[in-house]
């Protein structure tokens, strides 16, 4: 009897503690209060009339929203590995030899190397107990509460024959489409940047309160095991579908292949296409896959013999800073950048790089002169990360930012208290300030208007053709024909004028939101604009609605709201809005009723790439018909759509039983519903 009900109170503090962090960490509880209220007395009720069996970690005893990570060092039980690296072509034929003396036929695991934070997830009878970093292999912190934040990763293994002890190794990492979404955040907040993705993983994850690391978008791909009792597996790839079975979310990025040849095609394939992938990846590992193999081979003090890292060159360079320099952008945010000595880096030569704002430069300690480390990732403008302290020679100086705007001469200013950034506030007539937004209301993010690039936006301007974007639309071929940019030698219009002519009347019948992207009304991107026009249907609509009516709009908020409110009370921000709608711009969403609402209630969320959409479209398709667009994977997601390079968010789709379709599939949802 006193066995039973000791087993029941610590059954009731798990259950209640587990129920506590999914309200207050997760903010996503998975009972009613009267459920919770319900097991909360009976533990009081059991403590209370067997005080000998109270916990000293009794959930009773502590306050509820309390949690906190300590960061305490406890040892992992098999010491975590680094691996070996390789170079180049001929340091990989090295180890290939190496391995092939000692005469063991195998075939070759490959899957790319994850620039992540290392991460030991302990599992007893299924259940996670532990997480910890790898600390120096040996010894690592305790950052489960973070962990269990990570909804990729499972708190309790599924399926049969679950091992009594079983130590997953894997990666965390912050996924490349939020990075630049964090760094806006925080440069909005006034925070300091982090450097790269592997930092923003690293210091999302080192959170003392994980009710922040559960804000960040974090995922983990494992990739190994570490100790473990009651399994055995023949071979490397036979593992990884063990964990897969399990509800771990490993990797599809690996092959098993056969030959020297086939490796190389497949470092080669990831070196091409590293930028498309959903994390940052440093390189490709490659493995023997054969466990017996792996035996015979063995460990150095410090690696497997049987797995060796094949890196990638560096994104990474030094070189000389010879000037900081400062840009005005769309919304008059003064940028300061780097002018540097040209270096190549990623497969490109840079000169210039951001800096962000004057306090980063201040926190980086940056000197005019200074040797430079600099950061390419992608299609990522560069960015200076750090002096090289030892190459300074005394010749430096301190970047004083201008008082003045480079391209009008208004003086600059912050625009609110606490930002970090200072502005001009010349936003209608400063010449940088409306080159920039007739640039991006002609980009793909905006009403993707065909000619109107950088140059054609700062020929309108130079040529007195526009005097902001308010003019835009009222633009005829006649006017076209007074600036050298739409003419031929002869004076006569070349076929570029034609075709911006038929861009501008293409834009004018853009959808609403594109229509809201297009004004540069601060803090409001795609997701929200089409969450407005959804709401409020028309430009008047929303110019009428009060601050409370924007803020409850879903993805709005009340910063938004200001933003919006703020925006429309300016005179000349007005008259973009008169003149727009004088030249035929649709400032009206098309009725509801003209698309039918096939996906009302329903939550889809989209990963991967599809050929007939783009990632815009795919979410307008998806609101316009009724539907909610997530970012993420959840239980409340009705449908998963796969397309191509489908990543983390697939599999936990399967995990959770979502039905996943394919683009045909998404298209027959789109027309028909699910009736």
């Amino acid at each position: 009897m006193s066995a039973q009900i000791r087993h029941k109170i610590q059954e009731l503090c798990e259950e209640i503690s587990d129920h506590q962090f999914k309200y207050y960490v997760l903010d996503a509880p998975t009972i009613t209060d009267a459920a919770f209220d319900k097991l909360w007395n009976e533990l009081v009720t059991l403590e209370k009339k067997y005080p000998q069996y109270k916990l000293e970690s009794s959930p009773t005893l502590q306050v509820g929203g309390g949690f906190s990570t300590s960061f305490a060092q406890f040892d992992h039980i098999e010491k975590m590995m680094s691996l070996d690296n390789v170079f180049d072509e001929k340091e990989l034929d090295s180890w290939f030899d190496r391995i092939e003396k000692a005469g063991v036929k195998n075939s070759w695991l490959c899957e790319v190397k994850v620039d992540g934070l290392a991460i030991n997830l302990l599992y007893e009878d299924g259940r996670l107990t532990r997480a910890l970093t790898r600390g120096n292999g040996t010894t690592g912190e305790d950052v489960t509460l973070n962990i269990k934040t990570i909804k990729s990763v499972p708190t309790e293994l599924s399926g049969k024959n679950l091992p009594a002890t079983l130590e997953v190794r894997g990666e965390v990492f912050f996924p490349l489409q939020s990075f630049d979404e964090l760094n806006d955040s925080l440069e909005e907040a006034g925070k300091p940047r982090f450097a790269n993705p592997r930092n923003a993983a690293a210091g999302s994850l080192r959170q003392k309160d994980p009710k922040i690391t559960a804000s960040r978008p974090l995922d983990v791909v494992v990739h190994g095991i570490g100790a473990a009792t009651g399994i055995s597996f023949e071979k490397q790839s036979d593992a990884y579908e063990l964990l897969k079975s399990w509800g771990l979310p490993t990797s599809k990025r690996y092959k098993v292949v056969a030959t020297r040849k086939e490796v190389l095609d497949f470092i080669k394939g990831y070196e091409k296409d590293r930028h498309n992938v959903e994390h940052e990846i440093d390189g490709v590992v490659i493995k023997v896959n054969e466990i017996s193999v792996q035996n015979t081979l063995g460990f150095t003090s410090r690696a497997p013999k049987w797995a060796i890292a094949y890196k990638y060159p560096p994104e990474e360079v030094v070189t000389k800073l010879l000037d900081i320099k400062v840009s005005v952008g769309r919304t008059g945010r003064v940028t300061p950048f780097a002018f540097m000595e040209p270096v190549k880096v990623a497969g490109s030569t840079v000169t210039n790089a951001t800096l962000h704002n004057a306090q980063e430069i201040v926190r980086k300690g940056i000197l005019i002169g200074d040797t430079v480390l600099i950061r390419k990732a992608g299609d990522v403008i560069p960015e200076v990360l750090a002096p090289v302290l030892e190459k300074r020679d005394g010749s430096e100086k301190a970047f004083v930012m201008p008082n003045k705007c480079p391209d009008c001469g208004s003086k600059l200013r912050a625009m609110s208290e606490g930002d970090v950034d200072i502005r001009c506030p010349n936003s209608q007539s400063c010449p940088a300030q409306v080159v920039e937004r007739l640039f991006y209301i002609g980009s793909r993010a905006a009403l993707d208007i065909d000619v109107l690039g950088y140059e054609a936006a700062a020929a309108l301007l130079a040529d007195n053709l526009v005097v902001d974007e308010a003019d835009l639309f009222a633009l005829t071929l006649k006017d076209l024909a007074k600036s050298a940019f739409f003419t031929k030698k002869d004076g006569s219009l070349s076929v570029i004028a034609d075709r911006f002519i038929a861009g501008l009347e293409l834009a004018k019948t853009r959808p609403l939101w594109r229509i809201l992207v297009a004004l540069s009304i601060r803090h409001v991107g795609p997701t929200s604009a089409q969450a407005l026009a959804n709401k409020f249907g028309s430009i008047a609509n929303i110019q009428k609605a009060s601050a409370d009516e924007l803020a409850n709009t879903e993805g709005v908020g009340a910063v938004m709201a200001e933003a919006i409110i703020e925006w429309f009370s300016v005179d000349w921000h007005k008259q973009i809005i008169k003149k727009w709608e004088k030249a035929g711009v649709a400032l009206v969403d098309a009725p509801k009723e003209k698309l039918k609402q096939t996906l009302e209630g329903l939550t889809i969320v989209v990963t991967g790439s599809l050929k007939d959409f783009t990632r815009d479209s795919v979410s307008e398709a998806i609101t316009s018909r009724g539907g909610k667009a997530s970012s993420s994977v959840s239980s409340k997601t009705d449908f998963l759509v796969a397309g191509d390079a489908a990543g983390s968010k697939l599999d936990k789709a399967q995990e959770l039983g979502i039905t996943i379709l394919d683009e045909a599939g998404f298209k027959l949802l789109l027309e028909k519903g699910i009736n």
